[in-house]
């Protein structure tokens, strides 16, 4: 028993100890995190038996796990949690999709950070995703590039490059926002631009 107690105490300390990539976004930063855990002792369960599964899943390490609880960037205009954890039923969902950052995206970009990944329904409603949003099962990630040497076109061509060359095998959709944030899930092979729609993807347009 002492020794069950001692590997919950430093699989806990690992998961305190996950590095940092940025700290943003606004209420989702890592203090922010260790905040919640501290007031929320239940989620601190669900938290380590999640990391546990990507662990066992060959997917621990690819980013780390306090990104992966982020909810939406408005959660705080829709009133809903800024860290959660989705059901167990949909761990499985984002393993494969951080197979498929882990071996095509990171190689192609560099490290990445989440921003957003699980979204309850009505936080999903809030924030503006679609009724059948790959977040709300969790296939997906939102996410931004690390490095600051990395360009919105230099960022597009390559992954728009990778979508088509492995995206069918990991059954990858792949969507663009503003800026340097796009979105990446592995619910079915498809594309899309600022309005949503594949005739807007950027991906059009490269050879």
């Amino acid at each position: 028993m002492l020794n069950l107690f001692r590997a919950a105490a430093l699989a806990l300390l690992a998961l305190f100890a996950s590095p940092a990539l940025v700290e943003g976004p606004d209420g989702q930063s890592r203090a922010d995190y260790h905040a919640w855990l501290a007031r929320e002792p239940a989620a601190r369960a669900e938290v380590m038996s999640f990391k546990q599964f990507l662990d066992m899943d060959g997917v621990g390490g690819v980013i780390p796990t306090w990104q992966l609880v982020r909810t939406a960037s408005m959660w705080r205009d829709c009133s809903g949690p800024r860290f959660e954890v989705a059901p167990v039923a949909e761990w499985g969902h984002i393993a494969q999709t951080l197979k498929f950052v882990s071996t095509e995206v990171e190689p192609a970009i560099g490290d990445v950070e989440a921003v957003s990944g699980y979204r309850n329904g009505e936080l999903n409603r809030c924030s503006g995703g679609a009724p059948a949003s790959a977040h709300r099962h969790f296939f997906a990630l939102d996410l931004t590039p690390v490095a600051a040497t990395v360009t919105r076109d230099s960022m597009i061509g390559d992954l728009c490059r990778i979508h088509g060359h492995r995206g069918q095998v990991f059954d990858v959709g792949l969507g663009f926002y503003s800026g340097l944030r796009f979105h990446v899930d592995s619910k079915g092979f498809r594309r899309w631009g600022s309005d949503g729609s594949g005739a807007t993807s950027p991906c059009n347009t490269i050879a």
